[in-house]
């Protein structure tokens, strides 16, 4: 079973990808169904360069934080996703 780790409320294995091959992990679905949407298949969430604090907590890069809405917009971008999904007729 793979090692999860979540960042900012989504959860993703320890190489931090939503669907990993090396891991046999799929998180999209989890994902998915905590922002209230019906498992699709779509392409994968992708995070931005994170690092853990010294509480272990993941946070972005970019602005040093660890609710960072610019960097962690899961519910937008998995909604992006499934409207690729959509229309590439994936559903």
């Amino acid at each position: 079973m793979a090692t999860t780790v979540e960042v900012n409320d989504a959860y993703f294995c320890s190489h931090l990808k939503e669907v990993c091959a090396d891991c046999n992990y799929d998180g999209r679905e989890d994902n998915d169904a905590f922002y209230g949407f019906d498992p699709i298949d779509r392409d994968p969430i992708d995070p931005p360069n994170v690092s853990q604090n010294k509480d272990g907590v993941y946070q972005c890069k970019k602005h040093g934080q660890a609710t960072c809405n610019q960097c962690f917009g899961w519910k937008k971008q998995i909604n992006r996703l499934r409207v690729a999904a959509k229309k590439a007729g994936k559903t």
